[in-house]
């Protein structure tokens, strides 16, 4: 299986949106997220980050076909709910870029898809003069409920990337589960990577 992974520029990156908020509601629909997607909330989450100066979507092609995606942008474009806990601890934000989703379908996994993501965001960053980068990942108990037998989350992988969780650095980011009458927050733990 050939898979081709680059960075969208221009109207490319518009072109794509459709694809990425499909394989954001498919892949977050799984464990840990458990989202229940909604086509006008990504609609309105996509056309946030499309505007945001100096973002990039790296997209993962086989054939023709988009089978993954991941997103960065300067943390300063992002909401204030995921900029305050930085400010709070007098870290610079300008200087900061923020990799939002890093969606693949499963079949695709444990192809070096995930490194060329980080590759091509970490180039963005670096190249728009940020001096770290940083992630929010949803924190669940060990013993949740939907957590399948054998998971095994990245922890692993974003360490060996140069990425640590940031004690004490969480925000809070609502969407909808599967299950759920509505929206409820949940708790994200921050993980950052300085160069």
């Amino acid at each position: 299986m050939s898979i081709a992974v680059r960075p969208l520029t221009g109207a490319e990156v518009g072109a794509a949106l459709g694809d990425l908020a499909a394989l954001r509601i498919t892949v977050f629909a799984a464990y840990p997220y458990l989202y229940d997607g909604d086509a006008a909330y990504e609609a309105e989450y996509l056309a946030e980050y499309a505007a945001a100066a100096d973002a990039v979507l790296v997209a993962a092609f086989d054939g023709d076909r988009i089978v993954g995606a991941a997103t960065a942008a300067p943390m300063i474009h992002q909401k204030a709910e995921f900029r305050e806990p930085f400010a709070a601890r007098g870290l610079d934000v300008a200087r900061l870029f923020y990799f939002g989703e890093s969606v693949l379908l499963p079949e695709y996994r444990g192809l070096g898809v995930g490194h060329a993501f980080f590759d091509h965001r970490e180039a963005q960053a670096r190249a728009c003069g940020a001096n770290a980068a940083c992630f929010a990942a949803v924190i669940r108990p060990e013993d949740h409920p939907a957590r399948p037998t054998g998971y095994v989350p990245h922890d692993v992988f974003w360490t060996k990337r140069g990425y640590a969780p940031v004690p004490g650095l969480v925000t809070e980011l609502g969407w909808k589960e599967h299950g759920e009458e509505g929206e409820s927050l949940k708790a994200m733990q921050y993980w950052l990577r300085s160069w």
